[in-house]
């Protein structure tokens, strides 16, 4: 038996492979088996022997339900996950209760989504923490996007940095409603000082998907900007995610 892959050692396109049951002689007859069964023996080589990227969004999200739901065609299900959330990210970032309004995909489902939701965002984070984050600053983008642009609320992070500006936490701080999201200053100060970072990025989305900073943004970033320099912390920046742009306060010239 070969050594054990850790998802941040893979790909992105191996995410689905680690997922994948090893083929057992039951699993190797069902490519001559009928319906749904032969089905998923012939998208399991296509996936091995392609690639993920030869798969449709429909198709994957097929290969990810068949783990959860053994005895089910999955093709109604992932075709009515398309039309409901309108794309594979979309679907496994779908709120739970929205999952669980889709007919046949069960908690089961619900969970199999969940967790290549999180094997996601695992691996685009790995790319990000310990490392220097202002020298990265495309994959933490990346990360952020995935982690942030498709929340239904705000949700305020804040990353912590170290004296080499590596990434040494990356913690929610509040979730709020879908425009208003409350931030104390001095949580963040003393949180910072708790980790003994000397430097901060703040990070919330707009569930809108429009970037543009409210007055109360800006005001709460001049706020926590003066918090932390009175105890030496530099505010690098303030970045609002939206659904495939985002604003930087300190390239706006807002900092």
């Amino acid at each position: 038996m070969g050594k054990p892959r850790h998802l941040a050692e893979a790909g992105p396109g191996a995410v689905f492979e680690l997922l994948l049951p090893a083929a057992t002689p039951a699993t190797e007859a069902a490519e001559a088996a009928p319906g749904h069964l032969g089905h998923r023996a012939r998208m399991r080589e296509k996936l091995l022997g392609a690639g993920p990227d030869a798969l449709l969004d429909h198709e994957l999200l097929e290969m990810v339900l068949f783990l959860a739901l053994p005895r089910r065609d999955t093709k109604p299900i992932a075709r009515a996950l398309l039309t409901r959330f309108g794309s594979f990210a979309n679907a496994i970032a779908a709120p739970l209760q929205d999952l669980r309004a889709v007919e046949g995909l069960g908690e089961a489902g619900a969970a199999a989504l969940r967790t290549v939701q999180a094997a996601a965002l695992r691996l685009v984070r790995a790319e990000v923490i310990d490392r220097p984050v202002l020298n990265n600053w495309d994959r933490l983008l990346a990360y952020l996007s995935a982690a942030m642009a498709r929340e239904k609320v705000e949700q305020f992070r804040v990353l912590f940095l170290d004296t080499k500006n590596r990434l040494i936490a990356d913690e929610a701080q509040a979730r709020g409603t879908v425009n208003h999201t409350p931030v104390y200053p001095r949580e963040v100060v003393r949180r910072a000082l708790e980790l003994q970072a000397t430097a901060l990025i703040l990070v919330h989305n707009h569930p809108s998907g429009d970037p543009t900073p409210s007055r109360a943004d800006l005001e709460m970033t001049q706020e926590v900007k003066g918090a932390a320099g009175m105890l030496g912390i530099v505010l690098h920046d303030h970045l609002i995610i939206g659904n495939g742009r985002h604003l930087s306060f300190r390239r706006e010239g807002l900092l």
